[in-house]
């Protein structure tokens, strides 16, 4: 092997394997540059396979100029080339497995959240339909709702007591009764005409579905009403005041346009503002003139503002009765505030309704019109309220839980006007060992 030659293979030895390979593949044909060129002329088109085929492993025997390249056979380049095909297409499917166990999991999760919704639906729709008989004669009685009587007279009379010094417990509870009577009416007459409009069709606790007769529960609500003006008149003539009878009389048709035909206002959104002008204003202002037994019994900046706060509490009432029932008034066209407003929104105006009721409070202590202890007895139902606001914004949009935020309202108006009954009667008592 000439000088040249050695030289050259040590050259494309480090220049690169497939050449080195040809080069040493010369020492078994012999060498020279004429077979040189003829030689590689030859191995173009092979030089894929060559570089394939050529390992590049050199050995040197000795110390002399003999370097040998072991040439692989071609058994293992069709072994590298079909093991190479064998993991490109395995490569690829599992590229393709991937992708359809991705889509796969997106179709479980997307099937399992509508799945999930239409549980959800099925549950309450269950809920629904499984009402046990106990249930629907609680719900169509709406015993708490009757607080709503309660509260007017009981601030009513206490603020009477403040002023005067005097309790009548007869007449008390004849008005108690009265308006037990009252309130009664406007329940079964509600359930009535609801009824008519469509809005209580599929209402179950509703005393027409539940009785099967509308005349009769129609009859029977006029009869309560009848009865239950008969005693309120009966102490009004008797304590001899007629602005107490006036100021019943509007209550009591505050509450028939309210829900009855012709009127009916109650479908274009203003049942609150009815109800509170009937239970505040107008029915304890009348219950504190009827404690007197004089007819000259003052109407103070005291009972005006207990009865402001008395009828807040009763809308908030109200207002909080509609979250449930606001897809079926929307269907028949009853225009509820929640309707209009939706339930979100309507969470914040329980929220800004407690916060005035509170607010108010405050302002009215301060400035004296109500008694301190009106002002710290109330003080103490705030985290009744803050449990009113709390539930109504983590449940508006549930069907099922939000009926029960009336009753967390019932609770409100009913512990605030004890509380505020109860420190109009305290100061009364101070006022008297102080004297």
């Amino acid at each position: 092997m000439s000088i040249d030659l050695y030289i050259r293979c040590r050259y494309y030895a480090f220049r690169g394997l497939p050449m080195a390979s040809t080069f040493c593949n010369l020492i078994s044909i012999g060498s020279g540059q004429k077979k040189l060129g003829h030689y590689l002329l030859n191995q173009n088109n092979n030089a894929r396979q060559v570089s394939l085929a050529c390992m590049p492993i050199l050995t040197r025997h000795g110390f002399g100029c003999e370097w040998h390249c072991h040439r692989v056979p071609s058994s293992y380049v069709v072994q590298r080339s079909s093991s190479c095909h064998h993991k490109t297409e395995s490569c690829l499917n599992r590229t393709h497995k991937r992708r359809l166990a991705t889509q796969r999991r997106q179709c479980r999760c997307t099937s399992f959240k509508n799945g999930e919704e239409h549980l959800q639906s099925t549950s309450e729709v269950k809920t629904e339909e499984y009402i046990s008989r106990a249930t629907l004669i609680w719900r169509a009685i709406k015993l708490p709702i009757y607080c709503v009587a309660l509260v007017p007279l009981t601030v009513g009379s206490a603020a009477a007591y403040l002023q005067t010094g005097l309790y009548s417990a007869r007449r008390y509870f004849v008005l108690l009764a009265s308006s037990v009577l009252v309130i009664a009416w406007l329940n079964l007459s509600n359930d009535v005409y609801d009824y008519d409009t469509g809005a209580d069709t599929t209402k179950k606790e509703s005393v027409v579905n539940m009785v099967g007769s509308r005349t009769g529960t129609l009859l029977a609500a006029y009869m309560l009403l009848a009865l239950g003006f008969v005693g309120l008149a009966w102490v009004s003539v008797g304590a001899g005041n007629v602005r107490s009878m006036l100021l019943l009389a509007c209550a009591i048709t505050c509450g028939y346009i309210y829900q009855c035909p012709p009127f009916r206002l109650s479908y274009q959104g203003f049942g609150e503002p009815l109800c509170f002008a009937a239970f505040g204003p107008f029915a304890t202002t009348a219950f504190y003139l009827l404690q007197s037994s004089t007819s000259e019994l003052p109407i103070t900046g005291t009972i005006l503002s207990a009865s402001l706060l008395v009828g807040l509490t009763t809308a908030l009432i109200l207002f909080c009765s509609h979250f449930h029932q606001v897809k079926g008034d929307r269907a028949v066209g009853k225009m509820s505030p929640l309707v209009r407003l939706g339930t979100e929104a309507g969470s914040t105006v329980v929220k800004v309704g407690v916060v005035t009721l509170y607010s108010l409070l405050l302002v009215l202590g301060l400035s004296r019109a109500l008694p301190f202890a009106c002002m710290f007895l109330c003080s103490l139902t705030l985290p009744v309220g803050k449990l009113v606001v709390s539930f109504v914004e983590e449940n508006h949009k549930d069907k099922t839980k939000i009926f029960m935020a009336k009753y967390y309202c019932v609770r409100l108006h009913a512990l605030f006007g004890a509380a505020l009954a109860a420190g109009l009667v305290a100061s009364r008592m101070i006022i008297e060992r102080s004297l």
